[in-house]
């Protein structure tokens, strides 16, 4: 009984790693072994880059809160705090986008909780 090997499905796979592979500096872009480790590498980085995202646009998102609300003269606990207490349910991505780019919108949601 000859061999049996699916030479296809074998060669589609390099093609597609090699593929991912585009770009890459030296021998890392056409050959097999050091494209698949490569890659593989890079896609666990891109893994990891796209959790790092969240946290960072967070982080971001805390630190144009914080600098608008000390403006109006209170902390980024206690506006968070008062937030809560008077259930105004605006999420950090807008409040952000309203200390930064509409500081008179964003005056007002803080007078609304310093009442």
């Amino acid at each position: 009984m000859p061999r049996s090997v699916n030479a296809v499905a074998s060669r589609a796979r390099r093609k597609r790693v090699l593929k991912l592979a585009k770009g890459y500096y030296g021998r890392r872009k056409n050959v097999w072994t050091v494209a698949k480790n490569a890659v593989e590498k890079a896609l666990g980085y891109a893994y990891v880059g796209r959790k790092q995202k969240k946290r960072n646009f967070r982080a971001l998102w805390i630190q144009r809160i914080n600098a608008g609300t000390r403006q109006q003269g209170l902390s980024y606990s206690k506006f968070m705090g008062l937030l809560k207490a008077h259930n105004i349910e605006l999420n950090r991505k807008v409040l952000a986008d309203l200390a930064m780019n509409h500081p008179e919108a964003f005056k007002a949601v803080v007078d609304a909780v310093k009442k």
